[in-house]
């Protein structure tokens, strides 16, 4: 009778939870990596760092960015034919189909706040999947102030932006973007922007930094 209701019990479970809570963690192996904040495990599934963006690679007519190898490097040499513990947050996929996860060593050290914590991306929020955004912020502004990777020398004339409190991007003026934008922030310096957690828009700055 006990183990028909531990069954019983079990199932439930199984039925109510979804997929995401049922399967949040799993260990695999590294075989590749694709760029600064992407990977592919040995399963062949393609995982992207939640909450980071890294500067980007030669791709297509795409000339690569400033540290967008140098980001590669650094996700390669901390996760390369390593094996991972992969963990989902609510949003499992992106609109590419890419898995969208945050990624341990076994040792506990988390791969997305070491991108940022070491200067070789910025914070990158994106709704629902928030659960690591105050580590993931706090990591920036410790690279920020040590003036490390793209944080270092910054220069800017700092023209002036437009932040949407709502999506967590920041806009130049002249972006028709960010006239719409109905809860607007408004900050001095791409910096300030930054350090507040604000990203910016691919529509009107293409090269950031």
């Amino acid at each position: 009778m006990k183990k028909l209701l531990c069954c019983f019990i079990l199932i439930q479970i199984f039925l109510f939870l979804p997929s995401s809570e049922l399967f949040a963690e799993e260990l695999v192996r590294v075989k590749w990596i694709n760029d600064g904040d992407t990977i592919i495990l040995n399963d062949n599934r393609c995982i992207r760092y939640i909450g980071i963006n890294t500067p980007e690679i030669d791709h297509g007519n795409k000339k690569a960015e400033p540290y967008g190898y140098k980001a590669k490097l650094f996700n390669k040499s901390l996760v390369f034919k390593k094996k991972v513990r992969i963990e989902f947050d609510k949003e499992e996929r992106d609109q590419y189909g890419r898995l969208l996860a945050y990624v341990f060593l076994p040792d506990g050290r988390f791969i997305n706040e070491k991108i940022l914590e070491y200067g070789y991306g910025f914070f990158l929020t994106r709704k629902p999947n928030s659960r690591y955004n105050s580590a993931l912020l706090k990591a920036q502004r410790k690279a920020m102030s040590g003036k490390k990777g793209i944080w270092h020398n910054w220069k800017e004339k700092g023209e002036g932006y437009i932040g949407n409190k709502k999506s967590k991007r920041f806009h130049l003026k002249t972006c028709r973007f960010g006239k719409e934008i109905r809860d607007k922030i408004y900050f001095s310096s791409k910096w300030d922007a930054f350090w507040e957690g604000y990203a910016p828009c691919k529509k009107c700055m293409s090269v950031w930094w």
